[in-house]
């Protein structure tokens, strides 16, 4: 799976981490209760040059991740797990170790990507204290350079230590597109692949290689003729972004000018900063699902209201659209006391979890509230709609809550992520302002693939015929009656993705942060006529390749291999 863009040229080397040793040798408790908080506060102290070597070289948004690591560090939850062991006569090392496994084991379970994927991060900070717990040093990632690295897998603080001088990108067997990892090469500007299987490990080093991150392929043993279209297409792609960053302030809109605001999806308004200096026009997601996952106990309402007041200054007067709460029993968190399904995928998830949950649902959308009444940029948006009986159950508690507070009419917009929303849009469309498709949840649901499974997830393309026709369905009917569509999933940042949704009515893109210059040139690139005669013309090819095949020569000419 493609996670970070970039086409380099050069040979390959192996990185197989050292496994960490870790016996049960109970001691005293109390002193191993100490060697405890000793690890964790020279983990702390590390950490701290970390972020500081980061923010210098990549900027304080990629800082953030590892002053994240930090409270990972200080969850009480896990502190207290690993006391509790210790307690029970196990050795520190090994108290930790299991305190922290469980937990991993729990994100890697979580039907959401993002979320799955911190569970990286949490394997970082685990590997960071069990080295100051045992002694051993952590090696280099590795020797001499420039390459591409091929390992199992790297964490972020892998990751943090690589730079061009001594690496071209990477491929990995395991990891994913949200991890951050993957983050960190994008900011990096690394080409990155992951996912890749276990064959990437059998590679010898030294072997020859083509690196497309974008295209998610490695390339071994090039002719002559691979090797020098690369070099030229790498020309073409550093003028690209070079042009593209320049102009990244400019509105988004086609080359004859029809607008598509390019927004970003991002989870706290530390983000904003970040997004307004990339070009994003707005926040078309805020994923405020991170303020529940990121701590051991539910944010009050004031917190809550405090941090979208600070993302709606931050984006002085940009829309601001805020997703209510969207996890459910596939995500195990330990505070809440959800039930564990059979079938996450089905089940209790986003606004069906909201009505049986109250007492989490309630204080959100008075935070909201509060909040909407000084800055009329706000915008709430409901997941996981499949019905309108959904919506018009949603909608009747907001304006409750919003009479009781005096607060100002808010616009209300739901999310299109199951194929029965797509089909009633008509209906939807007229009573909600707005829809935003979250592809990644409708690619799963209507081609009926595990978008995390690991034989599945290169099929569960938003590109497939079938997809795009239910967005087709969903615009014609939000342009019946004047509304208007975005998109916030994963296709509206690939570039042949944005290019077709536009072509299709969309009208607001929302992306990651580091993926919003590009998109905004890719339109740039093309008349709203060209795109429309190409939407036309992929709703009637047979597979996603078929579409991607039409469309990629628009994006980037001719194939490098």
């Amino acid at each position: 799976m493609a996670a970070a863009d970039g086409l380099v040229v050069g040979v390959t080397r192996q990185h197989a981490p050292r496994p960490l040793e870790v016996r049960d040798d109970p001691g005293d408790p109390l002193q191993e209760a100490a060697r405890l908080t000793d690890a964790l506060a020279a983990a702390h102290a590390e950490l701290d040059g970390v972020v500081n070597d980061v923010s210098a070289k990549f900027g304080a948004d990629k800082a953030a991740i590892f002053r994240a690591h930090q409270e990972l560090l200080a969850d009480e939850g896990t502190v207290q797990d690993t006391v509790g062991r210790i307690l029970d006569g196990h050795g520190a090392a090994w108290a930790y170790q299991a305190a922290t496994g469980t937990r991993i084991a729990q994100l890697q379970k979580l039907d959401d990507p993002t979320l799955a994927a911190r569970a990286a991060d949490l394997g970082d900070v685990q590997r960071r204290v069990l080295r100051q717990l045992l002694g051993v040093h952590e090696p280099e990632v590795h020797s001499g350079g420039p390459v591409i690295l091929l390992a199992p897998d790297l964490t972020p603080s892998d990751t943090a230590r690589l730079g061009p001088d001594t690496l071209l990108g990477f491929v990995t067997a395991l990891g994913g597109p949200t991890s951050h990892t993957a983050i960190i090469a994008r900011g990096l500007g690394l080409p990155a692949v992951v996912a890749a299987g276990s064959g990437v490990l059998e590679v010898p080093d030294g072997t020859p290689a083509i690196l497309d991150g974008a295209a998610g392929r490695l390339y071994l043993n090039p002719s002559e003729a691979d090797v020098h279209s690369a070099r030229q297409r790498q020309d073409v792609l550093t003028r690209g972004r070079e042009a593209a960053r320049a102009a990244r302030f400019e509105p988004g809109a086609t080359r004859d000018g029809a607008r598509v605001e390019v927004a970003a999806n991002i989870n706290r308004a530390a983000d904003a900063g970040a997004a307004l200096e990339a070009g994003a026009e707005g926040v078309g997601l805020m994923r405020t699902e991170f303020l529940f996952l990121e701590r051991d106990s539910v944010p009050g309402e004031e917190e809550q209201e405090a941090e979208y007041r600070a993302m709606a200054l931050a984006l002085e007067g940009r829309p601001l659209i805020i997703r209510t709460l969207d996890i459910g029993g596939d995500k195990e968190v330990p505070y809440l006391g959800l039930a564990r399904e059979d079938n996450s995928f089905l089940g209790l998830r986003g606004i069906r979890l909201c009505f049986e949950r109250p007492d989490l649902f309630l204080p959100q959308l008075r935070a909201v509230a509060r909040a909407a009444k000084d800055y009329p940029n706000i915008h709430l948006m409901f997941p996981m709609i499949s019905t309108l009986e959904d919506f018009r159950r949603a909608r009747a508690i907001f304006d409750t809550v919003r009479r009781e507070l005096d607060a100002p009419e808010v616009p209300l917009g739901v999310m299109i992520e199951v194929p029965s929303a797509a089909l009633i849009a008509g209906a939807l469309a007229a009573e909600v302002d707005f829809f935003s498709v979250g592809t990644n949840d409708l690619t799963q649901y209507t081609l009926a693939m595990d978008r995390l499974h690991p034989q599945l997830a290169r099929q569960t393309d938003a590109m497939h015929p079938a997809v795009l026709q239910l967005i087709h369905l969903t615009v014609q009917a939000a342009e019946r009656h004047g509304k208007w569509v975005g998109v916030c999933g994963g296709a509206a940042g690939d570039e042949v993705g944005a290019l077709l949704l536009t072509g299709l009515g969309v009208r607001e893109l929302s992306v990651s942060t580091p993926q919003v210059a590009g998109v905004k040139a890719a339109l740039r690139g093309r008349t709203l006529p060209e795109l429309q005669a190409l939407a036309r013309e992929a709703l009637n090819q047979p597979a996603a390749e078929a579409v991607r095949a039409l469309v990629r020569p628009v994006v980037d000419g001719e194939a490098v291999a």
